[in-house]
């Protein structure tokens, strides 16, 4: 999955009907050994299994691992989480204490995406002095 084409769990999965990890992988851009790594690590809720073992993929863990994509794609480390999915699983007794992960999250994005644009700022200084310089030599 890039960040130009988000997951639309509720578009690629129909209620009801369950997905190979294969075909789990190829609409999220996780390869399947990175699927297994998130179930290990506790990310992932043990998915359900068909009756010959393999792993069978919900709509409602699709929406879950579309959500862990953006929390990786927006900068949160592993160890958060891992944090906030066993908030999640101990249910709705923790939801002022995933609102606070989100929150803190949230902040450190914003402060991210500040030092980015005054990064990018800068690069912009540096070309307009180039092609001043180039364009005095022309």
């Amino acid at each position: 999955m890039t960040s130009a084409e988000p997951l639309q769990p509720a578009e690629t999965s129909p209620r009801g009907r369950t997905l190979s990890i294969s075909e789990v992988s190829a609409r999220t851009g996780l390869s399947p050994d990175t699927l297994r790594y998130y179930e290990k690590a506790g990310l992932l809720r043990p998915v359900g299994r068909s009756s010959s073992g393999q792993r069978r993929y919900a709509a409602d863990d699709l929406d879950w691992i579309a959500f862990l994509l953006r929390l990786r794609e927006t900068g949160m480390s592993i160890a958060d989480m891992q944090r906030y999915a066993e908030l999640r699983a101990r249910g709705e007794a923790t939801l002022t204490e995933r609102l606070a992960v989100l929150r803190e999250h949230r902040a450190r994005l914003h402060e991210r995406i500040r030092a980015l644009r005054a990064n990018g700022r800068a690069l912009d200084d540096k070309i307009k002095i180039y092609e001043q310089r180039l364009g005095d030599q022309a």
